[in-house]
């Protein structure tokens, strides 16, 4: 007999069978995203050499995806919760396969930049479902940390099988093959997904508020760009009006929020201080890591001469790390404490990379990998425990945007991470000392330093390689250093913000009505 006190669709989630089985197609979109993020680091080199773009159009390929995914995640999470979230998680699916064909085949840069836009698109509508589908999938608190663990295990285990089967496919076949592996993957999810995924939505949520759709897209965009322009070119006219332009969209849509009877985004979320600090970790955990993680494929090949596989397989263990501490993440959290988890994972990373800051051009491969290792283990500990801690402090009718938030904090995180420490790398690495009679290309990135040596006399190539190799060595160790303050001073705010938070407490009021159908 169910209780009176606890809500009876509660009681059935803990019970449903067949909730691990639909958590492994949940964790099938998980693996889609980590695998093509992880990619195209590897592909940089051999999209540079034969799409030829300037330095500038290089880091938009690289962040474009998440200008856009952040822009767009609350409004789809919103959605998912409006129209269903297996519906929208299914759809998304099967639009993000059809891009990567569009990505494979991009011709020009600009073509490229698009192409990543739209699968921005896609992307946007995966995340925030998935998570919100295992907040209604798993209601007792500890099954709900094993299922975040194994969520977050095959985000990291994506970020392992992308670069090694990527490598695999760059040795063997053209570059756009990196993208054509989202394909098989997208298949099976919505096969499978359509018979084993339970439909959940909010009953009565209200309209989608397209005013809001567009501040939040405006707003998201325009605040990251102009982070971006200011770091690659300094602070300029156009950029500044791009940002206020963008942070005053961002101010029409708290505003807009707070009148609206059925908001896109609820604000009073962050008025959960546990929810505030764990958004807050994410986005700037992410801001520390990205440039470096960007850039080190680069490194591995373009500097030390790794083939695509090897490099893949050098960074294997920062995946296994986090495989590892993902899962054991939740016991972990209740054993010590969620700050001790939370904060301490972060301190690993920004130790481990601040021992990045010694790297040069020959550097050994043990402390390279020891250290990826750390990274892993850190980021395994503290983005499982940070998820739960979300998905835990809100009513399940909110999950779609608590998800939402989450992923934003993510993507926002990569995307400020990519143009702050992506422009750190490229600014010093431009100023190199070049010999005379070297192309202009050459300072653009170093994949262009490497075509243009094709067309110079040898001993000139060989000097001008081998001072772009230092310089841009160089931009990843300040890179590095910038990361570890950052990850260290994180650290010490999230263990002050998530005081006396607990995986096992709950929001204080369960929903009776959001009905799996």
């Amino acid at each position: 007999m169910t209780s009176t006190l606890q809500p009876a669709d509660t009681t059935e989630a803990v019970t449903r069978p067949g909730r691990w089985l639909a958590l492994s197609v949940l964790v099938l979109a998980v693996l889609l995203v980590a695998v093509d993020a992880t990619v195209l680091g590897l592909a940089t080199p051999y999209i540079s050499e034969d799409l030829k773009p300037s330095g500038t159009q290089l880091l938009w390929i690289g962040d474009v995806y998440s200008f856009v995914i952040a822009g767009l995640l609350v409004s789809m999470g919103s959605l998912g919760d409006r129209i269903g979230r297996k519906r929208i998680l299914l759809v998304g699916a099967t639009a993000f396969g059809a891009i990567s064909v569009l990505n494979a085949y991009a011709t020009t840069p600009e073509m490229m930049i698009a192409a990543r836009a739209l699968l921005g698109v896609a992307g946007a509508t995966l995340m925030p479902a998935t998570l919100a589908l295992i907040r209604n999938l798993f209601h007792d608190p500890r099954e709900r940390s094993l299922a975040v663990g194994i969520w977050g295990a095959t985000a990291s285990a994506g970020t392992a099988v992308g670069p090694i089967v990527g490598g695999f496919l760059l040795e063997h076949f053209w570059w756009g093959s990196v993208f054509l592996i989202n394909l098989p993957v997208m298949a099976v999810l919505v096969l499978v997904g359509i018979r084993l995924l339970p439909e959940s939505r909010t009953p009565n949520p209200g309209p989608w508020d397209l005013p809001s759709v567009v501040m939040s897209l405006v707003g998201m965009i325009g605040v990251v760009y102009a982070v971006k322009e200011a770091a690659t070119h300094g602070i300029t006219w156009e950029s500044s009006a791009v940002g206020l332009l963008g942070a005053a969209a961002l101010y029409g849509f708290v505003r807009r929020q707070l009148t609206l009877p059925a908001p896109l985004l609820d604000m009073r979320l962050f008025r959960n201080r546990g929810f505030s600090g764990a958004v807050l970790a994410d986005l700037l955990t992410v801001l520390g890591l990205s440039g470096l993680v960007f850039f080190l494929s680069q490194y591995l090949q373009l500097v030390q001469g790794r083939p695509p596989f090897e490099a893949g397989l050098a960074e294997l263990p920062a995946a296994v790390g986090a495989v590892v501490a993902g899962l054991v993440a939740g016991h972990a959290a209740r054993r010590f404490s969620v700050r001790a988890a939370v904060s301490g994972g972060l301190a690993v990373i920004g130790l481990a990379l601040a021992s990045l800051t010694v790297l040069d051009q020959s550097t050994g491969y043990p402390l390279l990998g020891t250290a990826l290792l750390f990274v892993g283990v850190g980021a395994g500990l503290s983005f499982t425990v940070t998820a739960d801690v979300i998905l835990g402090s809100v009513p399940k009718e909110q999950a779609g945007a608590a998800s939402a938030v989450s992923e934003t904090a993510y993507e926002l995180g990569a995307a400020l991470g990519i143009a702050v420490l992506g422009s750190i790398v490229t600014g010093v690495y431009s100023g190199f000392t070049a010999p005379a009679g070297t192309p202009a290309g050459a300072h653009e990135s170093l994949g262009g330093a490497l075509e243009a040596s094709t067309t110079m006399p040898p001993a000139t190539a060989q000097a001008m390689l081998a001072s772009a190799r230092e310089a841009f060595t160089e931009g990843l160790t300040l890179a590095s250093a910038t990361g570890a303050a950052v990850l260290l001073a994180t650290a010490t705010a999230a263990w002050f913000m998530l005081r006396n938070q607990h995986l096992d407490s709950h929001p204080a009021s369960e929903p009776t009505a959001d009905q799996p159908t």
